[in-house]
């Protein structure tokens, strides 16, 4: 092999030995540069979450006792009457117990013709027996002491001679969203406490809060078995009551 040649193969060999180192510093690099990002990525992924609750026991400052009475009669006219009295029979009652012209709110009359379905044979026939007319009172009072006492003696009424017909009370908290802050503040100290101490176990530092949510807000009857519902509960029916929430809290860790 004369200089020329050999001059050509070192030239070649050279280039493809090149070529490899080249190639070789690329995959390297390559493989730094996944290694560190799969690092990161597993530094991102190192979180706690937990959930709080928080829970407030308050009473209903607002009730609402509400009933109607009935009239039923062939004239319109005297049906008609007949309810006005009893409506003064119901705003005298009311009076009696303490509760104001503006506590009570009586609904417009609603006025129905009755009918009376006999059968002969294969006949049916219906018989106009009158026109009953309805009336109802709603009252509101702030004293829910006094609407559940009042609720218990509407018997009264109907002693008087007034086919009245009573609902049991409802019983409201007009300032439910002071509740509402209050039992989600608790809900999230709830959670932090719970948070720190998984943090301390483990040997290591809560860091900054990544995410937080709250979960259905419900109020329920004290010390009952009521069922919660997903889509949040809203009890009326009991006058001392409970405000339940949770908090969900997601912090990343040091």
């Amino acid at each position: 092999m004369d200089a020329k040649n050999l001059s050509n193969v070192v030239q070649r060999i050279s280039s493809d030995y090149g070529k490899v180192i080249l190639t070789g510093f690329i995959i390297i690099s390559c493989v730094l540069i996944s290694a560190k990002a799969l690092i990161n990525r597993n530094k991102a992924e190192e979180t706690i979450s937990v959930t709080g609750i928080g829970t407030i026991n308050f009473e209903a400052d607002l009730a609402v006792s509400s009933g109607d009475f009935k009239r039923t009669d062939i004239n319109l006219q005297n049906a008609y009457k007949m309810l006005n009295e009893d409506r003064k029979t119901v705003e005298s009652f009311l009076r009696s117990k303490g509760i104001t012209d503006k506590e009570m709110i009586f609904s417009s009359v609603a006025i129905e013709k009755m009918f009376s379905h006999l059968r002969e044979g294969t006949t049916e026939k219906s018989i106009f027996i009158g026109f009953q007319l309805t009336q109802s009172v709603r009252v509101e009072s702030k004293n829910v002491d006094q609407i559940e006492r009042i609720s218990r003696e509407l018997t009264e009424i109907i002693n008087k001679g007034v086919e009245f017909y009573s609902q049991p009370p409802s019983y409201y908290y007009t300032q439910l969203d002071s509740i509402k802050l209050a039992v989600i503040s608790e809900a999230t100290k709830n959670a932090r406490l719970r948070a720190e101490s998984i943090a301390k176990n483990a040997n290591g530092n809560l860091g900054t809060l990544k995410n937080a949510s709250m979960g259905v807000f419900q109020i329920t009857a004290q010390n009952s078995d009521e069922s919660i519902s997903w889509s949040g509960s809203f009890n009326t029916a009991s006058k001392k009551k409970t405000a339940t929430t949770t908090v969900r809290l997601t912090y990343r860790m040091n």
